[in-house]
């Protein structure tokens, strides 16, 4: 048939499968990559990745990824770098039990991730995609989405190829919408095999992410209260939100003395040697306090161990400032703000501006307390790391090594039961993440991929437990990072036991039969293997150290090969339960 228009027959309208439709409307939506571990589910996007690249049609880059923690992973790390919400697709119920916990992990942290699975053909024959396999019967679920749903947002099944563009704009929106986090589409084998017009994906997207705006009412309020109060404290978890509200926090926190705890900090919102840094301490801060900031904090403080006074005027902020995904959290909230945190930091200090008249002598006396507190405090930690150099070393010595080692680097530092900030001299936004407070292990060296993934160019450097390296899939990782060249550094400190464990069951039961035991149960990982050989198989440099006198050089030695060779190392380090 012609397809000239003056023939007077009708146009046969262009198609391509809904499955590489989906991809190209990813595209056009602002994602980047799609960090995919395939099954048999794939064929219609396997097909539709080759026809659109013999049609010239521009998709995300499509990743192989050997196992799905990864792909959460790397999405959760390119979104930290990036501020871009990635697409992640796995395989069909198996696939998608195996991103539940990166899902966990990325929706309490607010990441927004675009989550697919295939799912199982409804149909046994008689239609293209049709079961051909008996794991078509075996993944078959009454209710896949369930693996996922506590914590998505948003989840759908797609059900007609004409639906593709539509459903993927409401998915962007609202995972990029506040508070941010993953969404869930199931994708049916038959649905992706059939044509869907190329028509249909070339409007701009047809949603856009809500905005939520700083109340300036509020933001007086609290300005008027923090300015007001004599012993005022703010609690900073996830960090100021961009590097604009960092510097502008910095600032604030410096011109009206108020000190900051980064209680269990995952992000950081303030340089860790800023003489208004109470680092993890909140004592003796949350008990004198008349005024509390609490700023993107799921838990800000430990109700059985701290107790704030009853009049102290308590003031939450965050993009979810009450965190009502989770069922019960009761930190009371006097004044509470929904705003990007960026947002209402920048607010906040601008408003605290016109307030700083009449104060100077309350400021002043604070800030001497404040200074000369949190000046005993960073020296501690630095004296605690030198007395560390021994064999085996302490984590707080491997943190004063590392922060000598990447001075005057772009770097940034992910630590999984790791390297404790209090000894690392970071300055910059962006430059510390650590592991989630969901929990889920496994997390920072796939993280750390998806960093060094958007910006090839920085040192990043993940730090994490033997354990939480066993959690990692470390062949996975590592076969990642040789296949798409990203030269992280890895520090595994090895203590051959599960130490976070170990010291909850001492805090709860201090003096009971397990502490009082040389052979505590079901916290030893021993024997332990050598981990340097599981980075070797993929042929990255590697390097073991167990004494503290050695660690210096050996880190200088890992990052000299990264800056020559471009290829990613490996150390480690034996330290102290």
């Amino acid at each position: 048939m012609s397809n000239d228009d003056t023939s007077g027959k009708t146009k046969t309208p262009e198609t391509m499968t809904a499955g590489g439709a989906l991809l190209a409307r990813l595209k056009t939506l602002g994602v980047d990559y799609i960090f995919a571990n395939s099954g048999t589910d794939f064929p219609p996007i396997i097909e539709g990745l080759a026809e659109a690249r013999a049609k010239q049609v521009d998709l995300p880059e499509a990743l192989v990824m050997p196992h799905e923690n990864a792909a959460m992973g790397m999405a959760h790390g390119y979104y930290f770098a990036t501020g871009k919400a990635q697409a992640v697709m796995a395989h069909t119920n198996v696939g998608l039990a195996n991103c539940a916990i990166g899902a966990i992990n990325a929706a309490t942290d607010h990441v927004p991730v675009l989550l697919f699975s295939g799912k199982t053909p409804v149909v046994e024959r008689d239609r293209l995609g049709a079961r051909t396999v008996p794991i078509g019967w075996g993944q078959e679920m009454r209710d896949q989405t369930a693996l996922v749903r506590e914590a998505s947002k948003w989840d759908y099944e797609l059900r007609f190829p004409e639906q593709v563009a539509e459903m993927a704009d409401r998915a962007y929106a609202i995972a990029t919408s506040l508070p941010k986090g993953p969404v869930y589409m199931s994708l049916p084998r038959e649905v992706l095999c059939e044509p869907c017009p190329r028509s249909e994906l070339d409007p701009a997207p047809t949603m856009a992410a809500h905005k939520v705006g700083v109340h300036p009412q509020a933001i007086a309020e609290a300005a008027s209260i923090l300015a007001e109060a004599k012993r005022p404290l703010i609690v900073a978890q996830r960090g100021a939100g961009s590097a604009e509200a960092f510097a502008a926090f910095s600032e604030m926190v410096e011109r009206w003395a108020i000190p900051v705890s980064q209680y269990w900090a995952v992000q950081l919102a303030l340089p860790t040697m800023h003489p208004m840094n109470a680092g993890a301490d909140l004592e003796p801060y949350i008990s004198e306090a008349d005024a509390i900031v609490v700023l993107d904090c799921l838990a800000p403080w430990s109700p059985d161990v701290h107790k704030p006074k009853a009049d102290c005027k308590i003031i939450q902020i965050g993009q979810n400032p009450l965190y009502s995904r989770f069922p019960v959290r009761n930190f009371r909230s006097n004044l509470s703000i929904m705003a990007e945190t960026s947002d209402a930091v920048l607010a906040l200090a601008e408003a605290m501006k016109a307030l700083e008249s009449g104060k100077e002598a309350l400021v002043a006396e604070r800030r001497k307390i404040v200074v000369e507190r949190t000046g005993k405090a960073q020296k501690a930690a630095l004296a605690a790391a030198d007395a560390g150099n021994r064999s085996p070393m302490t984590k707080a010595y491997v943190s004063k090594c590392l922060s000598n080692a990447i001075q005057g680097r772009d770097a940034t530092v992910l630590s999984e039961l790791g390297c404790p900030m209090a000894q690392i001299d970071l300055k910059e936004h962006g430059s510390w993440y650590q592991e989630p407070h969901s929990g889920g292990l496994g997390w920072s060296f796939p993280c750390g991929l998806g960093i060094q993934l958007a910006d090839r160019n920085k040192l990043v450097v993940a730090t994490m437990g033997d354990g939480s390296y066993m959690f990692s899939n470390p062949v996975t990782c590592h076969q990642i990072a040789e296949s798409l060249g990203l030269p992280m550094l890895i520090l595994v400190l090895n203590n051959s036991e599960w130490g976070a464990v170990r010291h909850s069951v001492t805090g709860i039961y201090p003096d009971g039969y397990a502490a009082k035991s040389n052979d505590m149960p079901l916290v030893s990982l021993t024997p332990s293997p050598d981990f340097t050989k599981v980075a070797e198989a993929s042929r990255a440099w590697t390097a073991s150290v167990t004494e503290g006198k050695d660690l210096p050089k050996v880190l200088s030695d890992a990052i000299a090969h990264i800056d020559q060779n471009r290829g990613l190392a490996l150390v480690e380090i034996k330290i102290a339960g």
